[in-house]
């Protein structure tokens, strides 16, 4: 696992959100990062779809260069055999990459080559790497790949459909996922990502991930400062809840 200054960054922080990007109004982008900085916000997430790893068709590097921010750029890869393209998302800016289990041939590979590059915002800051697992694709299939990442993100959705729901067998998935790395003896990041609302928050952060992926529920068109200071607060407010019960 490489040691990275981002994955003890996001340790100290988590729980936390990752606001997803795409609701944005993207021809106001500068606007829009700026509103999330003063949120208080320390990750945006982009989702990159190719049209063929799921139906829908996104971004890609040109639109992560161009987020001029100092937030970390947690860029989530749904695209056909990666191993060749991540270096280009790297380039624009990613600070953090995942990658999909089932997007192709040579995951294990791509995660050893995303483990030698380098950031190219900051140099001592490292590269975070994850894997992210679909709602059908068993948690096991991350063992063989356990000592080269940082991170799991697993899919509360299906990638690439629309108007879909939290899938409440996730839970039980973030339950095994954390007994499966616990037994290993690791420290790896665990993410939620899909259907992710206002009422539904605190609920998925008493599931136990370190971070949670949000998009619409920020982006509404209304009120996106306001809401992403409230996702923050619930968030807080619900780890702080969780660690009573527990104590």
């Amino acid at each position: 696992m490489q040691n990275t200054n981002i994955f003890n960054e996001l340790r100290k922080a988590s729980p936390l959100i990752s606001v997803g990007m795409l609701t944005a109004d993207l021809l106001s982008l500068g606007s829009e990062l700026k509103l999330m900085e003063q949120a208080g916000v320390k990750l945006l997430h982009i989702d990159v779809m190719d049209g063929c790893f799921c139906p829908m068709m996104t971004v890609g590097p040109p639109l992560i260069k161009a987020m001029k921010t100092p937030l970390l750029k947690d860029v989530h890869l749904m695209i056909d055999e990666p191993l060749d393209k991540v270096e280009s998302y790297l380039a624009a800016g990613a600070d953090m990459i995942t990658v999909h289990a089932e997007s192709g041939m040579h995951i294990h590979q791509t995660l050893q080559s995303l483990g030698k590059m380098a950031n190219a915002n900051h140099s001592d800051r490292g590269v975070l790497r994850g894997l992210a697992l679909n709602p059908g694709t068993p948690i096991e299939v991350i063992e063989p790949v356990i000592d080269e990442l940082e991170m799991v993100f697993l899919l509360a959705v299906n990638p690439g459909f629309a108007g879909q729901k939290f899938i409440p067998s996730t839970e039980q998935r973030i339950i095994k996922l954390k007994k499966l790395i616990r037994e290993a003896g690791k420290d790896v990041l665990i993410g939620v990502d899909g259907g992710i609302k206002k009422d539904n928050i605190a609920d998925v952060v008493a599931m136990g991930p370190d971070i949670i992926v949000t998009g619409s529920a920020v982006f509404d068109g209304k009120t996106p400062l306001e809401n992403a200071k409230y996702m923050i607060e619930t968030v807080d407010n619900a780890a702080k809840t969780c660690n009573k019960e527990d104590s």
